[in-house]
């Protein structure tokens, strides 16, 4: 089966996916202002978006016989909007960065169906960074 390698990696995919979904919907809730439309109904998207890929993942790490984490790594709401973003600019690069390592780790383990899984996660982070940094040039 998964290495304890993978098996912890998977987790601090599932860690970060729960943090950002709860950020994302915050910064949906929290927002206000002129931009506030433009931006405040793809937070919530996102943050939907997030949590299934938590589950994803969670459910590849339970059939690895891995037990998924309950708790998100630390999350950074922010005050305005620009500071928002950065956060989730960040976020999304943290997460394509482990996401790439993942691949990786899936591959020396031969476990295509783990490689595929974060193909697909994969591409929609990098959507999310798309947008936010998409966004994030309007406030400077």
């Amino acid at each position: 089966m998964a290495s304890q390698k993978l098996k912890d990696m998977l987790n601090m995919a599932i860690a970060r996916e729960i943090q950002v979904s709860i950020q994302y919907m915050w910064q949906h809730v929290q927002w206000m202002g002129v931009d506030h439309f433009s931006v405040s109904d793809k937070f919530r998207d996102i943050a939907i978006e997030e949590m299934k890929h938590a589950e994803k993942i969670a459910d590849r790490l339970w059939y690895l016989d891995g037990v998924p984490t309950t708790k998100p790594t630390e999350i950074k709401v922010g005050d305005d909007l620009y500071v928002m973003l950065k956060n989730d600019i960040k976020a999304e690069e943290e997460a394509i960065v482990l996401y790439k390592s993942i691949q990786k780790q899936a591959d020396s383990e031969d476990d295509p169906t783990t490689r595929f899984i974060f193909e697909e996660i994969l591409e929609q982070e990098e959507d999310h960074h798309d947008f936010f940094t998409s966004a994030v040039w309007k406030r400077k």
